[in-house]
């Protein structure tokens, strides 16, 4: 597996396809890795298209990775890290598989990996797919907190030498945010690039985040009925439009 060496760790990725770049964010919040993109072997279809595979079927070139601390990538957790250094890992990645321009797509936090981008690197970016968005759950603000503080306790059992009040300062970094957690409303409301969304429906994909996304992103296209083995197709061929439709 490919590897790319960052300042604090290294990050593992896989390319598909040959053509214009589309890179992938996968569910999985901050356990976010490649092989949640398949459907294991022998068990039920996921509710979304495998894009590893779609996409290069449709002409793409499809970057999938593992973020940093999930999969096989691991890095530093420092205190001052955030939202803004996932980003930099995406950037880094692009820059050195040699991509100036491309697609994002990501599913579950993926979405939000997608928005940040966006706001990293908006004369790069050339379009955006928001698969099952994270937000912030009116009823259920406690759900990320939660969740950080489960995968603390992995990170430090599989590394018991990190820093547990640097990994907490992480965690605020990362969920004591409003809405989407990475970005404002107001940059939402002005996002530089075109936009389709896929809309969430639970607690750590509330429907009220994606109802505000769809209110606000200028322009967004929108598919409402997309999970499920007999949404899948609709969900690729529309995909996949909306991507050649911005594709250079």
């Amino acid at each position: 597996m490919p590897v790319l060496k960052r300042p604090d760790g290294e990050i593992h990725y896989e390319v598909h396809g040959d053509g214009f770049p589309v890179l992938l964010f996968a569910p999985g919040g901050l356990r976010s890795r490649m092989e949640m993109w398949p459907s294991p072997p022998g068990s039920p279809h996921k509710s979304w298209v495998d894009w590893t595979r779609a996409l290069p079927e449709a002409g793409f070139t499809a970057i999938a990775m593992d973020q940093r601390n999930a999969g096989a990538s691991r890095t530093a957790i420092e205190a001052d890290h955030g939202w803004h250094t996932y980003a930099a890992d995406h950037i880094a990645l692009m820059d050195h598989l040699g991509f100036d321009k491309f697609h994002v797509l990501g599913g579950c936090i993926g979405g939000s990996f997608c928005l940040k981008a966006v706001e990293t690197a908006p004369a790069r970016v050339l379009s955006a797919v928001l698969q099952n968005p994270i937000g912030l759950h009116p009823d259920h603000p406690e759900y990320f907190p939660e969740s950080h503080a489960a995968w603390t306790k992995e990170q430090l059992a599989e590394r018991p030498h990190l820093n547990e009040a640097a990994i907490a300062s992480f965690g605020r970094n990362m969920w004591d945010h409003p809405f989407v957690f990475c970005v404002d409303a107001a940059f939402v409301s002005n996002c530089p690039v075109p936009t389709f969304l896929l809309p969430g429906t639970d607690i750590p994909h509330p429907a009220a985040t994606s109802a505000e996304l769809a209110a606000l992103l200028p322009g967004v296209q929108v598919l409402t009925d997309w999970r499920g083995p007999e949404f899948l197709e609709q969900q690729r061929t529309q995909v996949v439009a909306f991507l050649k439709a911005y594709t250079p």
